[in-house]
Parts: structure tokens; C-alpha cells; sequence
């Protein structure tokens, strides 16, 4: 079981390490948020969206999307105007003091984009089918759910480790001007992976 439980982390760790629109997303709002607390629901969100996408695919229920190449090729293109969205509200975002205060996201909005950031990413959705799902076949009964839970708890610690990383680079950046500079790159980094993905598209 803890041969599993190791799997499950080392496996989910090289899944979400490699910067994305979602883990850009999380660390733009612990630095923009006044507190970390006021980062939560994108940080909840974020983890809850990864934790119901390894359950589906350990259950095999999202092998639906391989199934499908239309849906497949909806959610390539849902995706990439998500990501174009996104982008241009990075690339407009402003964290430079305003009457005493950063200007940062309401939770409605922190929930809307997370949801579209980590849902509408056919990379991620394909990578957690492919790899973790795949990988999950070779574990029954208890060492299967020690491999899940491993999985998701990455999630959990990435999401907030993001985050206060995040909130740290907000509280020295006084002025604003790194995090305008971060907003700026991680724009161009979207809507490089929006790119990418509409190049996939056409070969579907």
C-alpha cells in the first residue's frame, strides 16, 4: 500500500509541476489577494476540480473523452477560448495599489476562472486519463484508493503551496511592478498554450 501511496504522489507531482494557466492562475491570486485566506476559493477550487478529475479517471468513467472525437474536439475548442479570455484578463489585470488596497478578484470570479482553467484544459484532462488513470490499473482494492488519495493530497499541497508563494511575492512587491511583469508573462505563456492547442486541433 505505501508502494502505491509513493506511486500516487511521485505521478501527480510530474503531472502539476510544469506551469500551466491553472497553477499561473493560483499563484497570480495568493499575490494579488490581501491575505491568504481571501485566496482560498481559488485555491479550493482548483484542488477540488483535480481531485474530481482523478477519481474520474481512476474509475475509468473519463475515458468517455477518448471515446468521443467530437467531445474531444469540443473541449479542445471550449478550452482555447477560455484560455484567450483568460489571458487578455491577466494581460489587463493591474496589482498596483489602489486607495490603500491590491486590487484582486471577488470569490465568484476566483471560482469561475479556476473552474475554467482546470476543466477546460484538455492537456490536463488527457494527462490525468493517460497517466494516472492508466496507472491505476495496476492497484486493486485498498493500494488503488492509497494511490488515488496520494494523488489528490499533491493537488491540495501544490494549490496552497502556490498560493503563499503567491502571497509573499504580493507583500514585498509594494509598488506592484513585479507582479504587472508576471501578469504580462504569464498572459503570453496562456495564450501560447491556447496556440499549441488550436494547432491540435487542426490535426484531429
Amino acid at each position: 500500500m505505501l508502494q502505491a501511496f509513493l506511486h500516487g504522489m511521485l505521478l501527480a507531482f510530474g503531472l502539476i509541476l510544469p506551469l500551466g494557466a491553472q497553477n499561473v492562475f493560483v499563484f497570480t491570486q495568493g499575490a494579488t489577494q490581501p491575505s491568504l485566506v481571501r485566496a482560498l476559493p481559488v485555491i479550493l477550487t482548483a484542488s477540488l476540480c483535480d481531485t474530481l478529475l482523478i477519481v474520474l479517471a481512476v474509475l475509468g468513467v473519463s475515458l468517455i473523452v477518448l471515446t468521443f472525437s467530437w467531445l474531444k474536439t469540443l473541449l479542445f475548442a471550449a478550452g482555447i477560448l477560455f484560455l484567450l479570455y483568460i489571458g487578455w484578463i491577466t494581460w489587463r489585470s493591474d496589482s498596483h495599489i489602489k486607495n490603500g488596497e491590491q486590487i484582486s478578484l471577488p470569490p465568484k470570479k476566483q471560482i469561475m476562472f479556476a473552474v475554467s482553467v482546470s476543466l477546460l484544459n484538455p492537456h490536463a484532462i488527457l494527462d490525468t486519463i493517460g497517466v494516472i488513470g492508466t496507472s491505476s490499473l495496476g492497484y486493486t482494492g485498498g493500494e488503488k484508493w492509497a494511490f488515488t488519495l496520494s494523488c489528490i493530497l499533491i493537488s491540495y499541497l501544490w494549490f496552497f503551496s502556490l498560493a503563499i508563494a503567491g502571497r509573499i511575492l504580493g507583500t514585498f512587491d509594494k509598488t506592484g511592478r513585479w507582479m504587472k511583469a508576471v501578469n504580462r508573462i504569464s498572459a503570453l505563456l496562456i495564450w501560447g498554450v491556447a496556440c499549441y492547442m488550436a494547432i491540435q486541433l487542426l490535426t484531429i
